[in-house]
């Protein structure tokens, strides 16, 4: 695991530009360092040792020297890859992932890609061609930055890297963020800075000549395929679970689990118990306020298995790790259960290296409640209420009111309002009349209008799944973790993520897995004989905080500060008394704490990427 970065041009690289760019990537790898430079190529990287501690440096190279190879991941079938390569003549040295790559590519190009099982994001020189050819794996686990540099690109695995760069400004992208303000991220291909693109997860990116290209090599199929009952898709969902998990555990370092004591953390931990002989290290988070604490399922699933269990509790005064957070994460990113994946992470580190965790059983399996919600919507006798549609407001229940507003749209804008912070009338209010020209024809919901058409489920319930994938898991969920890990030198992984639970998984039919009363019903079947009853049958609580609690509690004045002063009324984006409306209606008892809080990571971001930036003053950084 280590974070890469590096620049390839027509012309001439400059190595001591690319060096402040590896040493920028400070959060990414404290076991050691790694650097190449040549005519028209610098490479290099930061490496935090999972698997062969000992060697394992980049970056790695052909026999010959012509291919280069710098990567940030784990390949967990690199044994199988290895054998295959000595076979066909390959001379390996070391026992590294990385250096399998450079002989992929000698041997398939550009397609070793789909010979890959793991996270990663790569790059690969090709001296003979002068072609540099990055990656990223196949859902967005490893992330990857990349910006045109004159007559060449640079690359690299965060924006710390790039920022180094002193030829070009750091310009706010107010396209970006009027995604961010919709979605609490910034989906790919955009990034916060208006030069900077993230490469999508599944894409590949060949620059050669002075020209970048970008391709997609993976999308998910989420088309029904024919499927055998109910026992044997439970058995086939326990034996790809274990078989995922398996891989995962091997490490030189200490491994453990973050366990929430939802279900899919807890069929992960029951996995590797099943298959270690020393208990499991675990990890959770608690909160003092009842409705959000889940630590009492987390110590049912840690004594069933015997864990070696830790936990500790997050507090309002917990957010004084903000401004933290918004030097780790880049971007603004209004995600709150960040702020526990944050503790929990640090706390995970004292013990262990490596943890495994539950992220992506959501998406496999039909998790989360909008899915019912978009279930129970499908089956809605609109044309019986459309009369009441016209009804003043609040003359009808809340519930109801808000049900016939989203079956006023169709089913790619209906789920985009239930995934939306702002909704595009809540932005317009917002903005400054200068934004609202520059974005007026700007449509967030674009994005989730094309990945539902994309997808190749047959009902919209399966097309909100497979629309998470493309954009909530990478843009929100697995930034969180790799970053709120990468943070503290810990590595995450991910056996719900596995391209081959994933694809089978996809194709289940939706019934299986959702239906109006309920949700991920074909894992809880495959799992209720490794979990206590109580985890399985209890509804999902998500990782969530109590956000709202504490922006009118120990955050008020924070949030009033940050929000209102000369600083913020200043920027010229959004209107003061539209921030202060917000503020007043969530003192009142209306739940802004949503937009509240993307509006305080925005600016929370702001104050530490650009208000702060430092200036370049005759070759020195002020």
């Amino acid at each position: 695991m280590c974070g890469i970065a590096g620049m390839v041009s027509t012309g001439e690289v400059d190595p001591d530009l690319v060096g402040r760019m590896c040493a920028a990537l400070e959060h990414r790898g404290p076991d050691g360092s790694g650097f190449h430079t040549g005519p028209r190529v610098a490479l290099g990287m930061r490496r935090l040792a999972v698997i062969d501690v000992a060697g394992g440096q980049q970056p790695v190279r052909s026999e010959d020297g012509s291919v280069l190879a710098v990567f940030n991941g784990e390949l967990y079938n690199h044994p199988e890859l290895r054998a295959d390569l000595i076979r066909r003549g390959h001379r390996l040295t070391g026992r590294s992932d990385t250096e399998c790559l450079v002989h992929l590519y000698e041997e398939y190009g550009d397609e070793l890609v789909h010979r890959l099982r793991g996270m990663f994001a790569f790059a690969i020189w090709d001296a003979g061609r002068a072609r540099l050819l990055l990656a990223r794996d196949r859902v967005g686990k490893k992330p990857l930055y990349w910006r045109p540099a004159g007559d060449g690109l640079a690359f690299g695995s965060e924006l710390k890297a790039l920022l180094e760069d002193p030829s070009w400004s750091r310009t706010l992208d107010h396209v970006a963020l009027h995604h961010y303000l919709t979605y609490q991220y910034v989906p790919a291909p955009w990034s916060i800075y208006t030069e900077v693109q993230k490469l999508p997860p599944g894409h590949l990116l060949v620059w050669q000549d002075g020209v970048a290209s970008v391709r997609r090599y993976w999308r998910l199929d989420s088309t029904p395929r024919p499927t055998p009952g109910e026992a044997e898709s439970c058995e086939r969902v326990r034996s790809l679970l274990l078989e995922s998990t398996r891989i995962r555990m091997v490490s030189e370092r200490p491994v453990g689990a973050f366990l929430s004591g939802g279900i899919d953390s807890s069929a992960v931990v029951a996995a590797m118990a099943r298959q270690s002989s020393d208990p499991v290290r675990t990890f959770s988070i608690g909160f003092e306020e009842h409705g959000y604490d889940e630590r009492r399922y987390a110590r049912m699933v840690a004594a069933q298995y015997g864990t070696d269990h830790h936990e500790m509790v997050v507090t309002a005064s917990s957010a004084a790790v903000l401004p933290d957070l918004a030097g780790h994460f880049d971007e603004p990113f209004a995600d709150a259960s960040a702020i526990p994946s944050f503790y929990v992470a640090r706390l995970s580190r004292q013990h262990v290296t490596v943890v495994l965790n539950g992220d992506g059983g959501d998406e496999c399996f039909g998790g989360y409640q909008r899915y019912a919600v978009m279930a129970r919507l499908a089956g809605f006798p609109f044309r019986a209420l459309a009369p009441l549609a016209g009804a003043r407001p609040g003359a009808l229940p809340r519930r109801l009111g808000r049900a016939l507003e989203l079956l006023s749209h169709p089913a790619p804008r209906r789920y985009a309002r239930i995934m939306s912070y702002f909704d595009p009338e809540q932005k317009w209010a917002l903005y400054s009349d200068a934004l609202r020209d520059e974005l007026h024809d700007v449509d967030s919901y674009r994005l989730l209008d094309e990945t539902f058409a994309a997808s190749g489920a047959t009902d919209d319930v399966g097309r909100a799944i497979d629309t998470d994938v493309n954009t909530y898991l990478p843009g929100d969920l697995l930034p969180k973790v790799d970053i709120t890990t990468m943070a503290h030198s810990l590595e995450a992984r991910s056996p719900f993520l596995d391209h081959h639970l994933l694809e089978w998984a996809a194709g289940l039919p939706t019934r299986m897995k959702v239906r109006p009363g309920g949700t991920k019903l074909i894992l809880k079947r495959a799992v209720a004989e490794w979990l206590p009853p109580e985890v399985v049958n209890r509804p999902k609580m998500g990782f969530g905080v109590p956000l709202a609690a504490w922006l009118r509690g120990e955050l008020r004045d924070y949030a009033y500060d940050l929000l209102t002063d000369r600083t913020a009324d200043g920027r010229g984006l959004f209107r003061p008394a539209a921030v202060s409306s917000l503020l007043r209606e969530h003192d009142a008892g209306v739940d802004r704490s949503r937009q509240l809080w993307a509006l305080i990571q925005f600016e929370q971001w702001h104050r530490s990427a650009l208000d702060a930036a430092p200036t370049r003053v005759a070759g020195v950084w002020i």
